[in-house]
């Protein structure tokens, strides 16, 4: 009797475990946001390439714990949004499952980084932030980190969730990639941008030149 105890026992250890497994998986979920959602939502946002890992104890739980972080250093190339100093450290959880992200930091990437400020030069990331290699983004999207997205951080962008949907009110623009496209990296994501008319009204607009000032109508998508 005893080996089918013990193998019993095993077995039970190995069905917890796995339904560890799948609730730490399923511990990190992110609604969806359009890359302009991101910028505005982001304390920091930074073009950067990452040049060492290290994980760093970052105080205790409650139960005192150690807390374990791990600490990517940054070279900055440009700070599209942030305090008056360079990003030195980017600091973010140890695995995907508490929403930890892992970056290249052999420095041969860039990255567009974006997340919450931490003091001394240091941000927080997540998965829930908008973290993307440099190399994969739009013209369009790269020019609009330099103004257009700033400029539109007074409207809403609303999220269609099924056909049909409309916006309810002026100042929100219809995001519909999810929906008709079936993807978030849709061709609003990549090549538009909400923006405030001149009767404070929001629309999408996309072009290269940022909008004049009077701007009054767009290309919608």
């Amino acid at each position: 009797m005893m080996p089918f105890s013990v193998n019993g026992i095993l077995c039970t250890l190995a069905l917890l475990l796995l339904w560890r497994a799948e609730e730490l998986a399923e511990a990190c979920s992110c609604a969806p946001v359009h890359p302009q959602q991101a910028f505005c939502n982001a304390d920091v946002v930074i073009r950067a390439k990452v040049v060492g890992e290290r994980e760093v104890d970052s105080g205790n739980d409650i139960y005192g714990n150690p807390i374990k972080r791990i600490q990517y250093e940054v070279k900055q190339i440009k700070m599209f949004k942030g305090p008056n100093q360079d990003i030195e450290a980017v600091f973010t959880a140890p695995v995907s499952a508490v929403c930890g992200v892992t970056l290249d930091a052999t420095g041969k990437k860039e990255y567009l980084i974006s997340g919450k400020a931490e003091s001394g030069g240091r941000m927080h990331v997540t998965l829930c932030d908008y973290i993307m290699p440099w190399d994969s983004l739009s013209t369009t999207q790269k020019k609009s980190l330099s103004q257009r997205y700033q400029m539109g951080c007074e409207c809403k962008i609303v999220r269609c969730p099924s056909l049909p949907c409309e916006i309810s009110a002026p100042e929100e623009c219809l995001w519909t990639d999810l929906m008709i496209e079936k993807q978030v990296h849709g061709r609003q994501a990549n090549h538009y941008a909400c923006v405030k008319r001149a009767d404070g009204s929001c629309s999408w607009y996309r072009g290269v030149a940022p909008p004049k000032k009077e701007f009054l109508d767009a290309e919608d998508p």
